[in-house]
């Protein structure tokens, strides 16, 4: 992690430097002629509406094909249909195609579909979830561990090997896996565990959802650090982006009592719309190259990751996490993916 950064880790991560971002900074929509995006084509999960449904969006008015990977394939449709009616485009430009990213089985039907794929060269790893009561999945992990953390680096690695030999031209190829500022405020409890992972199969003292959210997205950033240097960004550049705090995102959608109320009127003050927000991932895919590789983009700019990622303490817990992470995943052969594209020069 060479970047220079125009803020410390420590401000960044700061409340007041939120407040700010939210309030005044305003990312600027990437430009047809600066992104180089004719003739791809792209994957954006959790598509339906929201952050999603603006990403591709903005990617189709950039000249790229779009796959709207999501749960719901009727309401992918309307998505769908919502694009083509505001676009003058052709009606294969976006594809609808079936992923339940809470699914193991759900992820590996939908590689075995993209490995058919002409040309793949980007892939928006949007689909999560904020859980308001705690919950556990089939696999034992709390859900939004699953689906955030576990589930995005399954579909994150299997993709690997795809865009590597799809990407058109020489150009590495793009996944971005969609994260928040709310990574830099989590309490991470669990890091004195003997195993990370193990922490999470059990039900907490006192449930804290906020707290839950952050860390299953501080866990993204950690296990990106430590995956880009064994992935060659000349292959397959690797970001985390923050799209920010927008309005309609659908974050809040299980919230109820006092807690959505607070809620709306965090969004009253302080939200972004989806299509402000939807700039950033678009630009951590088209304007950085491969020196965005394992970094953290926001408002449109390379900025620090948590504080925590750049002490001896983050540095052994990314490689600790990662270890653990494809262990536990291993029934997908991840370790032989990885080493396989690490090869590719």
């Amino acid at each position: 992690m060479a970047t220079t950064f125009d803020i410390s880790p420590e401000k960044r991560a700061g409340q007041l430097h939120y407040y700010y971002r939210q309030l005044f900074v305003t990312p600027q929509p990437v430009l047809r002629r600066n992104a180089g995006l004719s003739g791809k084509t792209a994957i954006v999960t959790g598509s339906n509406s929201g952050i999603g449904l603006e990403i591709a969006g903005q990617l189709v008015d950039l000249g790229c094909s779009v796959i709207l990977a999501v749960r719901d394939e009727s309401r992918g449709e309307k998505a769908r249909q919502e694009l083509n009616s505001t676009r003058n485009i052709p009606p294969d430009i976006v594809q609808v195609w079936k992923l339940d990213i809470s699914s193991y089985d759900s992820i590996s039907t939908f590689i075995s579909r993209v490995k058919g794929l002409e040309n793949l060269d980007i892939a928006i790893l949007n689909a999560g979830v904020y859980k308001f009561t705690e919950s556990f999945s089939s696999t034992g992990y709390e859900e939004s561990v699953q689906i955030n953390y576990l589930s995005n680096i399954l579909l994150m690695i299997l993709l690997l090997p795809i865009i590597k030999e799809k990407r058109i031209g020489s150009a590495p190829g793009q996944i971005c896996l969609v994260s928040s500022d709310a990574a830099a405020w989590s309490k991470f409890e669990e890091r004195s565990s003997s195993h990370l992972l193990s922490a999470f199969t059990t039900k907490m003292a006192n449930w804290n959802m906020a707290d839950r959210y952050a860390t299953s997205k501080l866990l993204g950033q950690l296990f990106i650090t430590e995956l880009a240097k064994h992935v060659p960004p000349s292959v397959v550049t690797l970001t985390a982006a923050n799209p920010g705090f927008c309005n309609g995102s659908g974050l809040g959608r299980e919230f109820h009592g006092i807690i959505y109320l607070i809620v709306m009127i965090q969004f009253f003050f302080l939200s972004r719309t989806c299509a402000v927000g939807a700039r950033t991932i678009v630009h951590a895919v088209s304007s950085f190259g491969e020196q965005a590789h394992g970094q953290y983009i926001e408002d449109a700019k390379i900025q620090p990751m948590p504080p925590i990622i750049y002490k001896p303490e983050g540095l052994r817990l990314a490689k600790q996490l990662y270890e653990e992470t494809l262990d536990e995943l291993s029934f997908a052969g991840l370790r032989d993916i990885i080493n396989q594209v690490s090869k590719t020069k």
